[in-house]
């Protein structure tokens, strides 16, 4: 192996920070997209041909998932011979990747490689950029991430999110305690709910009780009766404020996200009454990265 590989390989292993997706899941992604053969390449017909691909960003990016695109180039049979790391910044006109072959096996890398890429950057990009809006005005506010993911892929939905720099509001069901008000309608009364708080955190002393509430009198009764965070959903920004005010002063302690409808584009505005956490999904929604590509003939 060469000096240069070498180094390579050691750079890819390096920005693996977190966790990385597994070949098992790597290769599943790329039997989705190639099952059999590339039937355009087939029909070519071209033999002993070698061919290098690059792609480069046409906006400013931050680079996420990387060390999961090299790995399908390598599995396809491509060799990778650069790379911007996940976490680092992009400019626009930057080489992302790069890497070479035989012609056939680089046209099979080509789109996987890319549209991961797409998904993955602009989803960490927007993150990144959501969440520095967000501490511009509070610095003490978090940026957490829902588990509404797209189906089949949390994993990615997942890093590409921290890579941005927020954290995960809930990865699943099993490991997190959230009564919403489609919980409470069990419960005759809301006082009925309230007396059973205690017996919530009784049974579950390592876990936070997280209640969402849409109204000043709800959240005053949850803190009274021993709400761990309140999570107000859909409320002004008004109510927000009095909310955090009245916690401030009385139950310190307690921890009071919002959600609902924000963005990048109001996110500073909610940040700015105080509370502890903003959870969106809008993290999953803001498309794809502009990435280009060009494929050069190298003998």
């Amino acid at each position: 192996m060469s000096v240069q590989r070498h180094l390579l390989l050691l750079s890819v292993n390096k920005a693996s920070y977190m966790y990385r997706l597994s070949d098992s899941e790597l290769l599943k992604y790329i039997e989705e997209d190639v099952p059999y053969l590339d039937l355009t390449t087939h029909l070519q017909a071209v033999e002993n041909k070698q061919a290098r691909l690059e792609m480069r960003t046409r906006e400013e990016l931050l680079v996420s998932c990387m060390e999961d695109a090299c790995r399908v180039v390598e599995l396809l049979g491509c060799k990778v011979e650069s790379f911007i790391p996940s976490k680092q910044k992009a400019d626009k006109g930057d080489v992302l990747l790069s890497f070479s072959g035989d012609y056939n096996d680089v046209h099979k890398a080509w789109r996987s490689a890319q549209v991961l890429l797409e998904y993955s950057c602009k989803i960490a990009t927007y993150t990144h950029d959501m969440k520095k809006e967000i501490q511009s005005v509070n610095k003490n506010c978090e940026l957490l991430s829902t588990r509404k993911t797209y189906p089949f892929a949390k994993k990615f939905c997942i890093k590409s999110v921290l890579s941005g720099g927020a954290m995960p509001h809930r990865l699943n069901l099993s490991e997190t305690i959230v009564f919403f008000k489609n919980h409470r309608v069990v419960y005759e009364t809301d006082q009925e709910f309230y007396d059973n708080i205690k017996n919530f955190k009784e049974k579950v002393p390592e876990k936070k009780i997280v209640v969402e509430s849409e109204s000043f009198e709800d959240a005053e009764a949850l803190m009274k009766f021993g709400v761990d965070v309140l999570q107000l959903d859909k409320v002004s920004i008004e109510l927000l404020e009095k909310t955090v005010g009245y916690k401030n002063k009385n139950y310190p302690h307690v921890k009071i996200l919002a959600s609902g409808g924000i963005d990048i584009n109001n996110a500073s505005s909610f940040a700015k009454t105080g509370i502890d956490g903003i959870v969106t999904s809008k993290l999953y929604l803001c498309g794809m990265a502009n990435i280009g590509t060009k494929l050069q003939i190298l003998n």
